[in-house]
């Protein structure tokens, strides 16, 4: 589990909030357009232009100034984790990056802003309990207003919640890390699939297969009767039916806007003895989303994510996956950027830019 779901605890609930707007589909776009490869997608996105193809910088901040007057009480791969009170936790969304369990020098511009924004247009649409109290930086007195800016749009006030020490991964296609276990024998992800599937095949139903972290940080599947082992079958049984239900839900909204939720993974936490969503949720960091023209079984698909960093990467033949990583070019930076903002744009049908400025960002 990362350090900043770790560091939750059990305590008494502030009333839930949403802070957040259902996404609603403004602008138009075309049909056609939400059910295309990359390249056209990025044609029909509002910034871009016809001559270069590249979106139009946005100003971003890369290093976030820390809050003086909280408990600082971790820092994981993108977030940091304050602490307000007993009963409130303050988390926010930076810009890093990893690729295989390594973070990055280049951050990457409004992924945290992203990440969040994406996050706050679920908690509203999903029906399911959740931690979130606010996510208006103005609300948040405990704030300098300099803080107040800089945080907006990558800001969650949250219940404080015992966090229970497992992934609930759901998976709707065969790909990935699930892929590499099935192709080469099978594994705890895959013991329960048929055998004569293809890469990206997609399932018959969707499958939860969950996970615990090792102390190293590195996910470790588990078996059924692993997992059940770790939670016992009760809380196994209303975790994989709730993950289940969030996943079906996710999928049919994304499918809408042409997009395949090909996996995902949430976490969860208790508090007074009620299950609840905590971290972020169905964001391009903890799901696997695909542009549905470009899906083929059989065929590796481009995903809405970290795809480019990734990719570029596995070029970089004198790197040994371990720290520091390879200094990413700009052109890798601003990719990445793109496909989170794309993934913002056609899930929630609203320009990017009307996020920040609604935020105050």
């Amino acid at each position: 589990m990362n350090c900043e779901l770790a560091a939750q605890r059990s305590l008494s609930a502030h009333p839930l909030g949403t802070g957040s707007v259902l996404g609603t589909w403004e602008h138009g776009f075309p049909p056609s357009a939400l059910r295309s490869p990359f390249c056209v997608l990025r044609s029909v996105l509002f910034w871009l232009t016809a001559e270069s193809g590249q979106r139009t910088a946005l100003p971003h901040s890369a290093i976030l100034n820390k809050v003086p007057a909280l408990e600082h009480i971790g820092s994981g791969k993108v977030r940091e984790l304050y602490r307000v009170d007993n009963y409130r936790l303050l988390m926010v969304a930076s810009d890093r990056i990893s690729a295989f369990d390594v973070v990055l020098d280049e951050p990457i511009p409004h992924k945290g802003q992203v990440l969040t924004g994406l996050s706050l247009d679920w908690f509203d649409i999903l029906e399911t309990p959740h931690h979130l109290i606010t996510a208006d930086t103005s609300e948040m007195g405990f704030l300098p207003p300099e803080l107040q800016t800089e945080y907006a749009g990558r800001a969650m006030l949250v219940q404080a919640a015992e966090v229970i020490p497992m992934e609930c991964v759901i998976r709707g296609y065969l790909y990935g890390s699930s892929w590499s276990e099935y192709s080469s024998g099978g594994g705890p992800t895959t013991e329960h699939l048929p055998s004569g599937l293809q890469l990206a095949s997609k399932l018959d139903e969707p499958i939860f297969t969950p996970a615990t972290k090792a102390e190293s940080g590195h996910d470790e599947n588990l078996t059924e009767a692993q997992a059940r082992s770790y939670v016992g079958d009760a809380l196994y049984e209303e975790l994989k039916s709730r993950s289940l239900d969030i996943y079906r839900q996710g999928a049919e909204y994304a499918a809408e806007r042409g997009i395949i939720l090909a996996d995902t993974k949430f976490e969860v936490g208790m508090v007074e003895n009620k299950i609840i969503l905590i971290d972020e949720v169905l964001t391009p960091d903890s799901s696997r989303y695909w542009p549905v023209d470009a899906w083929r079984p059989g065929s590796t698909v481009p995903s809405f994510d970290k795809q480019p960093v990734r990719d570029w990467l596995e070029t970089q033949s004198d790197w040994d996956k371990t720290p520091p990583a390879p200094t990413m070019p700009a052109a890798v930076v601003q990719e990445t950027s793109d496909r989170y903002i794309d993934a913002y744009e056609l899930l929630t049908g609203r320009r990017f830019t009307s996020y920040l400025e609604a935020m105050g960002a």
